[in-house]
């Protein structure tokens, strides 16, 4: 019985991974951040560390959840990213202030001041995006991965 069932298996077509929707975005996600992550470099941020502080400058004082949420991340990703930034004093995790069992992050000073010197490299990583896939290009993947994100595939009360 156990030879007919792996027969089975071997005589059924087998998927192309190139139709793999998942792997294609993965693979120009990295594609993309390697190229933000160089132009971020000499900031000493990483382009997962300045979204968080380019959230916190434009949203204010946040909770993680409030976060991880925007970001589409799960807490502990989420978790493994603001650890550096606390640790360097970009950042401060405190006690909510209308929750207290709630942990809100906020941009410090020096996180300010951080993220004014990597939003020029993140300029210079966006024209250097745009000017190799082209601004009309860049703009319609910016909208279509929106649409993906707000599409309903995995509702946001059930990610991971």
């Amino acid at each position: 019985m156990k030879r007919s069932t792996v027969s089975r298996v071997v005589a059924e077509p087998q998927p192309n991974l190139t139709d793999c929707n998942c792997l294609a975005v993965r693979q120009a996600a990295r594609y993309v951040t390697q190229l933000y992550d160089r132009h971020l470099a000499r900031s000493g941020l990483r382009t997962s560390q300045y979204g968080i502080l380019a959230r916190l400058q434009r949203r204010g004082p946040m909770t993680i959840n409030e976060l991880a949420a925007e970001l589409v991340m799960d807490r502990t990703t989420l978790g493994r990213n603001i650890r550096p930034l606390e640790r360097d004093g970009l950042i401060t995790i405190t006690p909510g202030r209308a929750d207290r069992r709630l942990k809100e992050l906020r941009l410090t000073e020096a996180g300010g001041a951080r993220f004014l010197e990597a939003r020029r490299a993140w300029v210079e990583a966006q024209r250097s995006f745009e000017t190799g896939f082209g601004p009309e290009r860049s703009a319609e993947l910016r909208r279509t991965l929106r649409a993906l994100v707000d599409s309903g595939l995995l509702p946001r009360d059930e990610s991971p």
